[in-house]
């Protein structure tokens, strides 16, 4: 028989889902936020239907988008924004704490505005009569984004014009990937598809560039990713700006999420920096196309080694003239080890979202005394930091963005020191 009951939200779970007790047993309720008091309806297998939300928490809103709860690309427009931000910054402490750290600084927290970003990863699907782009309902189908208050309103306007061009071409078939990345020269696109492209599409394409000025369009086939990409249309040259160097990322290539959270993320490292001449080396790891490397050599002598030989080799051909050495590394299979690391004057890495455990463990065992680690992923970040702290480092500064709004996605610029005198000034 099912039961009904009163309970209260305590947390959020991983996936941003409310946290309640049933029979002392954790349940998830979607869209729920803490705080809130509500009537559920229980049933013998545990499914679980809310009623009422008898008192909302303080913190509840009305989503601000209409495909909320549908659409699968945010999961808390329930929650106010500065309550998500204190929740982020939560978790990056939280995962400090659980490493081990105590007396830890004063957090430093900045959220970008809606409308701001500016790369995108969306589905298509081809349906009778028309190609619907957007997101996965949570293990669905795609739903079509009619609506956005995340995107850049430049990224969002070519949504309905990609849609014509889709559905024209032969090769989709059925579903694909489309990426987007809004460059300094305009927007960069890839597409993936199931059939190869027709003459006839790359016609299409090509024309579409044209009408939208579109710098570049690429694709590569959704069954053999690792075969690479061809671009298709290069209306004009391919860059992004850091300052007066220009680089050209690759089809794909790593943008962080919002001009804003580039610009926060920068300044959280290049503040954390101990103090450098224009010489000393700075090793960086995971350095991509060069997003930390160019303002990170405004500061010192960069070794910048990276795995994706396409990042790396955009990075080398914009660098010529500044103070950055650039190195083709997979740190995964082949990390720096506790010798190699011995030049370094401070490291600095920014690494994928499962982190860097293995290189990790080598930085842990050098002399190195300043390290700038920048997280996307507190679960990572607690096991990765777990092996600094036990190696004598403690936290010096920490900063959260959040570039990913009504996610429960959050960045971190963590910085850890052995020096006495750095950690004597730090604010606690």
């Amino acid at each position: 028989m099912p039961s009904i009951l009163e309970t209260t939200v305590l947390s959020y779970g991983a996936n941003g889902d409310g946290l309640v007790l049933i029979d002392d047993k954790p349940a998830y309720i979607p869209q729920a936020v803490p705080g809130d008091r509500l009537k559920l309806r229980v049933g013998d297998d545990r499914h679980i239907d809310v009623l009422d939300i008898l008192t909302p928490s303080p913190n509840r809103v009305e989503p601000v988008c209409t495909l909320f709860g549908t659409c699968g690309g945010c999961s808390m427009q329930t929650i106010s924004l500065p309550a998500l931000l204190e929740w982020k910054t939560g978790l990056v402490q939280h995962a400090l704490d659980r490493a081990g750290f105590r007396n830890l600084p004063h957090i430093e927290a900045t959220q970008v505005p809606p409308l701001s970003r500016r790369r995108i990863d969306l589905a298509f699907q081809r349906l009778p009569g028309r190609v619907v782009l957007g997101l996965h309902r949570r293990h669905g189908d795609v739903v079509d984004m009619t609506e956005c208050h995340v995107i850049d309103p430049a990224l969002f306007a070519l949504l309905d014009p990609l849609r014509d061009v889709l559905s024209s071409l032969g090769a989709v078939t059925g579903g694909g990937d489309l990426q987007i990345n809004l460059y300094t020269s305009g927007p960069d696109i890839l597409i993936s598809t199931d059939a190869t492209l027709a003459p006839t599409d790359r016609v299409k394409l090509a024309a579409f560039g044209r009408v939208h000025k579109i710098p570049r369009i690429s694709w590569r086939s959704k069954r053999r990713p690792n075969e690479g990409y061809e671009i298709v249309a290069q209306q004009g040259p391919v860059f992004h700006a850091f300052g007066a160097v220009k680089l050209t990322p690759p089809p794909g290539g790593f943008l962080q999420a919002s001009a804003q959270s580039e610009t926060a993320i920068a300044d959280a490292v290049l503040a954390a920096l101990p103090a450098l001449n224009r010489k000393d080396p700075i090793v960086e790891l995971f350095a991509g196309f060069g997003t930390l490397t160019v303002p990170l050599a405004q500061k010192g002598r960069v070794l910048a080694y990276e795995g994706h030989f396409e990042a790396i080799a955009a990075l080398r051909s914009g660098a010529v003239g500044q103070r950055i050495e650039t190195t083709h590394r997979d740190l995964t299979r082949q990390p720096l080890i506790a010798k190699e690391l011995a030049k370094a004057r401070v490291v600095v890495l920014d690494p994928p979202h499962a982190g860097a455990l293995i290189q990790m463990d080598h930085i842990a065992r050098s002399n190195v005394e300043d390290i700038v680690y920048i997280s996307c992923n507190p679960q990572a970040l607690q096991k990765d930091s777990a092996l600094l702290q036990k190696a004598g480092y403690e936290v010096l500064s920490i900063s959260v963005i959040d570039q990913f709004l009504w996610s429960t996605e959050v960045e971190a610029v963590v910085a850890f020191t052995k020096s006495r005198k750095r950690l004597s000034r730090r604010q606690t």
